[in-house]
């Protein structure tokens, strides 16, 4: 049988490489045995993909939605809450953050949710092929301008971008250096757009166009030659820097929280030598991502990083949904609910800018805080949804008909977590809970059941929950 250590564990790692998972979910990890969960999530083939042929059917606007946001988001929003492949969602998330790609300037939502695509497919495989493919994507090249790169202007907005958040960081390159790799994404561009009326939207391509490629000698990164723009990639990838580059992303994500990434080259890792080994399987894979996240979900640094994230929006939401058993299939509410991440400071498809969100202590303001909670609690108090219910009839088998409000407390975070709290978050539960004497399953099961709701509620208002 699983101990708490075990269940603690589990739970870190669902957490961290999906958006949480149910105690029942979580018991059955368990008995595979950590490792064996980890290759499971890591290759994900074998398990079903989501129905998004019945999101279609009940949502139609969701496959195709033109300019707006919020059916994208909506799109985007069910896979989250019903695949049964966690990490390629969240790895799909990761790269968002990376290659963060906005709406508001785009316009053009049906591209998004292609470039959400191919960081499920590409996500996990090579980041050189990735690098390729996100430098030839219609809504990248529109969001950073190459489509405006041209031999005889040069446009140095994507180049700029693919060397300081992309792959390099500040401090590993000249001002030479983004414009030599401008001028090597010259004719990367798209096709000429099609009016949208009176037909409506027609698909972006991405198109090279040699003529407008500027074929003449560049120096880049200390090497001089005719480069186009996978030559540029080529060489990005033989520095130092773009490994430990990736490989502080990917723990900044996934580990714990750093400081923002314009301050990296001046702020070292946390944790360097985990970086440094991340960074260095990297580079011994030739630049494949699944070899790292292995590394990384089984090394003893991850596992002791439990608490250390503030989890960002969209982790609260989809997790909090999963967890109770809200939303799940074709809701009506389901674009409604699309919103809620953007309430608590994160749009998804339309970060703030190309540097993505400020993560950690960043994601808690006065009025995301208050959204993240109402959130949470609304949803934990609900003890018709099915998720809940079943927290409710964990609690009341754990320990005999009667349950001292200690007892409560301690079984309602065991299920909320396991939660470490402070033992001034303990005793202010505990208080709470002694308003109203003991638990009594047997006597008095439909106000038990309200009863455990509140507590839950309390629980996802604790500063440890929110910031865990």
């Amino acid at each position: 049988m699983a101990t708490k250590e075990d269940i603690a564990l589990f739970s870190h790692l669902m957490r961290r490489a999906g958006f949480g998972s149910t105690r029942d979910e979580i018991e059955a990890m368990a008995e595979d045995g950590y490792e064996a969960t980890v290759e499971k999530l890591l290759n994900y083939e074998s398990q079903e993909p989501v129905d998004d042929y019945t999101l279609y059917r009940y949502h139609p606007i969701t496959e195709v939605p033109g300019g707006a946001a919020i059916p994208g988001q909506a799109n985007w929003l069910y896979w989250m809450v019903n695949t049964k492949r966690p990490l390629q969602e969240k790895v799909a998330l990761f790269w968002h953050h990376v290659f963060a790609t906005g709406n508001a300037k785009v316009d053009n939502c049906n591209h998004l949710l292609d470039q959400i695509q191919m960081f499920r497919d590409e996500g996990m495989g090579n980041y050189r092929t990735l690098l390729v493919k996100i430098a030839s994507d219609p809504a990248m090249i529109y969001w950073l301008d190459n489509n405006e790169n041209h031999k005889a202007a040069p446009n140095e907005n994507w180049g700029r971008e693919l060397l300081e958040l992309f792959a390099l960081g500040q401090g590993n390159y000249t001002e030479k250096d983004v414009y030599e790799c401008s001028r090597a994404f010259t004719g990367w561009t798209i096709g000429a757009k099609m009016p949208r009326f009176p037909y409506g939207r027609h698909a972006w391509t991405y198109e090279y166009r040699a003529e407008d490629h500027d074929d003449t000698e560049k120096t880049f990164l200390g090497e001089v030659g005719n480069f186009n723009g996978e030559d540029i990639i080529d060489i990005i990838l033989k520095q130092p820097a773009c490994a430990k580059f990736i490989a502080r992303h990917l723990y900044n994500f996934f580990v714990e929280d750093e400081e923002q990434v314009p301050a990296w080259h001046i702020d070292p890792p946390k944790n360097p030598a985990a970086v440094e080994l991340m960074a260095k399987t990297l580079v011994d894979s030739n630049y494949e991502i699944l070899p790292v996240l292995r590394l990384m979900f089984n090394s003893d640094f991850f596992k002791e990083a439990a608490y250390k994230k503030v989890r960002n929006p969209v982790e609260v939401v989809v997790g909090t949904l999963r967890m109770t058993g809200d939303l799940s299939g074709p809701d009506p509410r389901l674009e409604a609910m699309a919103r809620e991440p953007g309430y608590m400071g994160q749009e998804i498809l339309d970060p703030p800018s190309v540097e993505g969100w400020h993560t950690g202590h960043e994601w808690i303001n006065s009025g995301s805080l208050v959204k993240r909670v109402n959130f949470v609690a609304d949803r934990v108090s609900d003890t018709s949804l099915p998720g809940v219910k079943r927290i409710v009839e964990r609690i009341s088998g754990s320990n005999g008909p009667v349950m001292s409000p200690a007892d409560f407390v301690e079984q309602c975070l065991n299920q909320m977590g396991p939660l470490p709290v402070s033992d001034n978050t303990r005793k202010e539960l505990v208080s709470q809970a002694q308003t109203e004497g003991d638990i009594n399953w047997e006597g008095s099961p439909e106000d038990s059941a309200r009863r455990t709701g509140d507590m839950l509620a309390l629980i996802g208002s604790t500063r440890e929950y929110q910031f865990g």
